[in-house]
């Protein structure tokens, strides 16, 4: 079927590591104002990155773009797509290693992002990335993303 090409499992790592990557973050805004910077391209673009494609459905693009020097391809987070998403509680989807990462590249782990309001104006905002493969690459990739 075209189009359902991301859901192949050669697109993530064969043999899976227990790691999570978590963090946590409270910003000043309202939920919907955060629902809209995560899941639009104008939002991305206004904290995360000056060029994006952001298309809110499953199977959808979500793919930013950091190296505006490199070809397509080599720019960031091309072919990353959405997996799903809960309105203004969560959104789910695929992230990829940066090209100096090699053959990791072509595989992906998944970002997951819950929105929970604490306040009118006050939004707690939870990451876990999972899918991490195993091995010393992979721990290399991990830390990579724990930094950044």
């Amino acid at each position: 079927m075209a189009g359902q090409e991301y859901f192949s499992a050669e697109r993530y790592p064969t043999e899976l590591s227990d790691k999570i990557l978590h963090k946590e973050v409270i910003i000043p805004a309202t939920l919907d104002q955060v629902w809209q910077a995560w899941t639009t391209t104008l939002g991305v673009k206004s904290f995360l990155s000056s060029a994006a494609k952001v298309e809110l459905r499953p199977g959808g693009p979500y793919e930013i773009y950091f190296l505006l020097n490199k070809p397509y391809g080599l720019q960031g987070s091309e072919e990353c797509r959405i997996l799903s998403f809960l309105p203004q509680k969560m959104l789910a989807f695929e992230w990829n290693a940066p090209p100096h990462f090699g053959e990791l590249r072509k595989k992906h782990t998944q970002a997951i992002l819950h929105f929970d309001q604490i306040r009118p104006e006050l939004v707690k905002v939870t990451f876990d990335q999972v899918g991490w493969g195993k091995g010393e690459e992979w721990d290399k990739l991990y830390e990579y993303f724990d930094n950044a």
